[in-house]
């Protein structure tokens, strides 16, 4: 009994030394964590090949030998930097397809001035990214071109697979990607266009300001940004931990204006009247009907995705008409499901294998 004691008094003993030295550390950290700036992101080798307006394409610097030529183009959200796909060495997409042998390009389109609150769905979709992949396919050398779209940048890709079917897109690949909008319940509520003046709000202010989106998405979780900061310091001591927490953090907070006009458009056209998803929606007075996207397609849809749930995701591979078609589920969250640990032993394998298989 004396030896069960001691070794009971032991363990207690040593705990609160841990407890003790870990709350010496969040303290010492904390002070770091406010002093130091942000940390850098983006660092993959790269050459802008093209721009346009506020609108670059970068082309990657190849890690590796040539595996599959036909080169990898990414398209991001309208309101989101891409980044995201290439936060810092070790959690990078971007750097995970070069090692695997892709030639990577990507679209930035940049932060919208004044003057680019009159774009349109058509600007993206039927002037800014097939410029985009003529450009990829010249400087690549390359007849064809795979698209991967994340989040509204799937919705752009999708739409422009189907305003252009016998182009020179190869494969299709999606994350997150909403088209049905009757479920994203949440969002439809606080867009209801009974209180909801989104003429009022894009004639007034143009571009639509940062705040007010990253406020609603804020609002689908409420406690959320809370529950983070008490996870950050209760893991402060964590080195590794805080340096996630902190790139996260900053894509997070770091949206860019949503072009007014398109504002305007995705409110009405595809919040409002599910135009995409009842085959309706049309740019330039032409039908954007999803059943025209005949070419390889994966989507691939997080768990967990509070931003686009699966009610308005789940309906995209059977819109699209290709044959070869798949949805595959992950866990993770919407934005977890791309970067980060959680995304480096799900999604970027997934990707790698459904990508090389199709692109010999």
């Amino acid at each position: 009994m004396a030896a069960t004691a001691t070794a009971v008094a032991s363990s207690v003993e040593s705990r609160v030394r841990s407890e003790i030295e870990r709350a010496l550390q969040r303290s010492i950290k904390g002070l770091e964590y406010i002093s130091t700036g942000d940390p850098a992101v983006g660092l993959t080798p790269r050459d802008t090949i093209y721009s346009r307006g506020t609108l670059k394409l970068y082309r990657y610097r190849a890690m590796a030998g040539e595996v599959y030529r036909i080169p990898v183009l990414l398209i991001m959200s309208l309101v989101s930097k891409p980044y995201i796909l290439d936060l810092t060495p070790g959690q990078s997409l971007v750097e995970y397809l070069l090692k695997q042998g892709f030639d990577v390009y990507m679209i930035d389109w940049g932060v919208p001035r004044p003057e680019d609150s009159r774009l349109r769905f058509e600007d993206y979709v039927l002037d800014f990214i097939p410029d985009c992949v003529d450009h990829v396919l010249r400087d690549s050398g390359e007849p064809d071109v795979n698209v991967v779209g994340y989040c509204m940048g799937g919705q752009l890709s999708v739409m422009y697979a189907a305003m252009h079917p016998g182009g020179p897109l190869r494969n299709l690949a999606c994350f997150t990607t909403p088209v049905n909008t009757d479920g994203m319940k949440l969002m439809k509520q606080w867009s209801d266009p009974r209180y909801f003046d989104v003429d009022r709000i894009v004639d007034t202010l143009g571009n639509v300001p940062p705040d007010l989106l990253y406020a609603s998405f804020d609002m689908l979780r409420p406690a959320s940004k809370l529950a983070g900061q008490v996870r950050l310091w209760d893991n402060m001591w964590n080195d590794e931990f805080t340096k996630s927490f902190r790139i996260f953090d900053r894509w997070a907070s770091d949206q860019i204006p949503f072009p007014g006009e398109c504002f305007r458009q995705n409110t009405k056209e595809l919040m409002w009247a599910n135009k995409l998803y009842k085959g309706e929606f049309e740019l330039a007075g032409r039908p954007c009907d999803l059943a025209n996207v005949t070419v390889p397609f994966i989507h691939i849809v997080a768990e967990h995705d509070h931003i686009v749930p699966y009610e308005s995701a789940k309906d995209l591979v059977p819109l699209v008409g290709s044959a070869d078609k798949r949805e595959v589920m992950l866990k993770g969250g919407h934005v977890s499901l791309v970067a980060g640990g959680n995304a480096i032993y799900r999604l970027w394998p997934q990707l790698n294998t459904w990508l090389s298989e199709r692109s010999v």
